[in-house]
């Protein structure tokens, strides 16, 4: 899906992009989001939100975007995992809601401010499929005659029992009137009873449930929107999720970089030990100087923490974002649209459907000077290889990889030209220097005019992946001298037949006899074989 924004060139200065790149709010600026709602499914926290339609002037938002961590810094980009299209009924997919029970995942939405469906799938990234084929929560349900019926939350019990609440518009100074809690049965897909009034002072829209539990003392806490006499999220609490709401207070006030919108949406939710909040801001908007900035959403995250009195302390919202929890592993696969941050100030990247082995999503709309930033990579005692699963039409493309900041120590480059195909991927080597313990790695991304190329995943090595070794590994007492008067030429023991590799396994020199010159190439690392079946590592 290609953005309309990508037509602009914002110009930046360095400096500018050097601060904006330590920044962690919001957590995803390759699409606009809005109203996130939290699950954490085993050892992975997802959060869904609404997509804001690039240069929407009402709100069109008709599928829902989720992503993904398992540290809080680096998100992987799952993409619009629920369409309205995909259901006969609905037109659009306003604020989810995921939960996760006896192994499916309920993914709940407002259609507009009309009514409220649901989708099911087996894993909290789809495919989400509408298996009621009708709106869950309508008006005509008893007591849910609310202005707005949208926003859905829920919260499932330690006794099974599910609640959803909704509801929005204020009436007169008020609102209370428009708050609504009503209870689901076993099956997720309808509900129970009659819908209960929350008295909720200033109610607006955005209700959130969360509970807690604290040496066996339960308390159900009711999150919202208000923007009577002030404009912040506050909340209620309660010891039953249906009645008995009170002790008032604030969650947040309005956030930073949401310019003179005064609207929020958030919620609440425990990942890994920790209690954090999401909501949206208009920050991203803001940086790209749009001339409307109030449709155009992006979510964020900080850190949320109670008193002893289970009261929340009041949460001051950020541009740094919440600390990593655990460092990230380069020596497995990790899927290039999993990062902390990207230039969305430059052009800006994308994400989108792969067509490489095990499909998944891929970066693409990668132009020169784009880049991405991944969040505490552990390369422990040292890392010396490089691999980069790639496609693409052009010649001359780089990844230059950075550590600590955009333009920190450049521990490699990893070069490549055309597949010749979008459709056809390679992977492509490098080596590396001077990585060892924990740093933020940058990928940067250099070549011509236009779309460089799609990134599938990457990943660090110890050793030369095998794949690329030349097959022949006979042994031979074969000798290699360096040169020492001129860097890049060596001379053999014997007098051979000879071929030099790069580290993509393609041939970069031919030749016989008992010298080979690589002064005209790049400084790095090479495979030699030898008619004796000899591998020699040649290092230029």
């Amino acid at each position: 899906m290609k953005l309309t924004y990508r037509s602009f060139f914002y110009a930046v200065t360095l400096v500018v992009i050097a601060s904006f790149a330590q920044a962690q709010n919001p957590i995803i600026t390759q699409r606009y989001t809005a109203d996130p709602s939290a699950l954490v499914y085993k050892d992975t926290l997802y959060i869904y939100a609404s997509h804001d339609i690039d240069g929407q002037s009402s709100y069109l938002m008709n599928d829902i975007t989720c992503v993904s961590t398992t540290d809080m810094k680096n998100w992987t980009d799952h993409g619009e995992i629920f369409n309205a299209n995909q259901t006969t009924w609905a037109k659009n997919t306003w604020a989810p809601c995921a939960v996760a029970r006896d192994g499916k995942v309920y993914l709940y939405f407002g259609d507009g401010n009309r009514s409220i469906g649901v989708a099911v799938a087996d894993h909290p990234t789809g495919p989400f499929v509408d298996v009621k084929g009708s709106a869950l929560i309508t008006k005509s349900l008893p007591n849910a005659n609310v202005p707005w019926c949208f926003d859905p939350s829920v919260l499932i019990d330690d006794d099974g029992q599910a609640y959803c609440s909704f509801g929005g518009a204020t009436a007169g100074t008020n609102g209370i009137e428009n708050a609504r809690i009503i209870k689901l049965n076993a099956d997720m897909m309808s509900t129970s009873g009659a819908a209960v009034t929350v008295d909720a002072p200033g109610f607006f829209e955005g209700s959130y449930l969360h509970k807690r539990t604290i040496n066996g003392v339960k308390k159900y806490y009711f999150s919202y929107f208000r923007n009577a006499g002030r404009s912040t999220i506050d909340y209620l609490v309660s010891d039953d999720p249906m009645i008995g709401w009170g002790n008032n207070g604030i969650v947040t006030r309005t956030p930073i970089n949401n310019g003179s919108r005064n609207n929020s949406q958030a919620c609440i939710f425990e990942f890994k030990g920790k209690w954090y909040m999401s909501y949206h801001n208009r920050k991203v908007s803001i940086d790209r100087n749009l001339t409307d900035i109030s449709k155009q959403r992006s979510i964020c995250v900080d850190e949320l923490k109670y008193n002893a009195d289970f009261s929340i302390k009041e949460v001051i919202t950020t541009v740094t974002g919440v600390a990593q929890v655990e460092n990230l592993n380069p020596l497995i696969r990790n899927e290039a649209e999993k990062m902390a941050q990207q230039s969305y100030l430059l052009l800006g990247i994308e994400t989108d459907s792969c067509s490489d082995v095990g499909k998944g999503r891929m970066l693409t709309s990668i132009n020169n000077n784009d880049w991405i930033k991944v969040a505490g990579v552990d390369f422990k005692t040292g890392i010396g290889y490089f691999t980069a699963r790639v496609s693409s039409v052009l010649d001359g493309n780089t990844i230059d990889l950075h550590i600590d900041s955009l333009n920190g120590k450049k521990i490699g480059t990893c070069s490549f030209d055309s597949t010749n195909s979008l459709n056809n991927w390679l992977s492509k080597n490098c080596t590396i220097t001077g990585a060892n313990g924990v740093h933020d790695l940058y990928l940067k991304f250099k070549g011509g005019s236009g779309d460089l190329f799609n990134l599938n995943y990457w990943q660090f090595s110890q050793s030369i992946p095998t794949a690329l070794k030349p097959s022949r590994q006979a042994e031979s007492d074969l000798s290699v001298f360096p040169n020492p008067s001129e860097d890049g030429l060596f001379s053999l023991s014997q007098s051979l037949t000879w071929t030099v590799f790069d580290l993509n396994g393609q041939t970069i020199s031919v030749g016989k006899g008992n010298r080979i010159n690589l002064s005209k190439k790049p400084k790095g690392m090479y495979i030699l074989t030898t008619d004796l079946g000899t591998n020699k590592l040649l290092y230029r």
